[in-house]
C-alpha cells in the first residue's frame, strides 16, 4: 500500500512530526512524504490513502502553505479515499483554537466524500474549544502540543501510528471483500 503524506510547516515543528510518523510507519507502509507547497491537486488525487498534517496559527488559521493551497484543496474529490490527520497547536496560548486546522481540513475531506481514520481522544488536553473536536471525547486526528506537552509527543505518535496501521489494514480488507 502506498500512502501519500502531505504536510506544511512554517517553523519546522510539523515537518519534524511528519518525519517521526514516516519513521514509525515505514516498516509497514510505503509512504511518500510531500510538503504541501510542492504539490498539486492531481498529485494528492493519485493516492487512495492519505495522511495530512499541519499546524494551526493565531486565531484558528491554517498553516501558511495550507492556507495558500486550500481553495485548490477544496476542488479534490475524496470519494474512495481514506485520510488520517495530525495537527500541532498550542492548547494554553490558543485555547479557543487548539488544532483548528485539523478540523478545517477534516470537514472538507468529509464534505468531498472521504473517510477519516485516526480519531484521537481529547483526554489529556486542556483547551476550551476546537474545530477539530468531533465531540467532547475525540478529535478528527492526532493532536500534538510541542509548546506545553513536548514530553508526550513521541508516545502519542507511536500510539497513533499503531492505530492508523490497523485502520488502514481494515480499510484494505473491507475493500477486498467488497470486490
Amino acid at each position: 500500500m502506498k500512502v501519500g503524506m502531505f504536510w506544511g510547516s512554517d517553523t519546522g515543528a510539523t515537518e519534524g512530526v511528519a518525519d517521526t510518523i514516516v519513521n514509525c510507519l515505514s516498516s509497514d507502509l510505503n509512504i511518500e512524504s510531500i510538503e504541501i507547497s510542492r504539490t498539486s491537486t492531481e498529485n494528492i488525487s493519485e493516492f487512495e490513502w492519505l495522511i495530512l498534517g499541519l499546524s494551526t496559527w493565531y486565531d484558528g488559521e491554517l498553516q501558511s502553505d495550507w492556507d495558500t493551497f486550500f481553495n485548490k484543496f477544496c476542488e479534490i474529490n475524496f470519494s474512495g479515499k481514506t485520510v488520517a490527520l495530525f495537527g500541532l497547536g498550542d492548547q494554553a496560548g490558543y485555547s479557543d483554537y487548539f488544532i483548528d486546522g485539523v478540523g478545517i481540513i477534516a470537514k472538507q475531506v468529509l464534505k468531498a466524500g472521504g473517510k477519516i481514520i485516526g480519531i484521537w481522544p481529547t483526554e489529556g488536553y486542556d483547551f476550551d474549544t476546537s474545530k477539530a473536536s468531533i465531540d467532547d471525547f475525540s478529535f478528527y486526528g492526532l493532536a500534538i502540543d510541542e509548546e506545553f506537552q513536548p514530553e508526550l509527543t513521541d508516545e502519542r505518535i507511536k500510539v497513533w501510528c499503531e492505530q492508523i496501521k490497523k485502520e488502514f489494514a481494515a480499510e484494505i480488507k473491507e475493500m477486498a471483500s467488497a470486490n
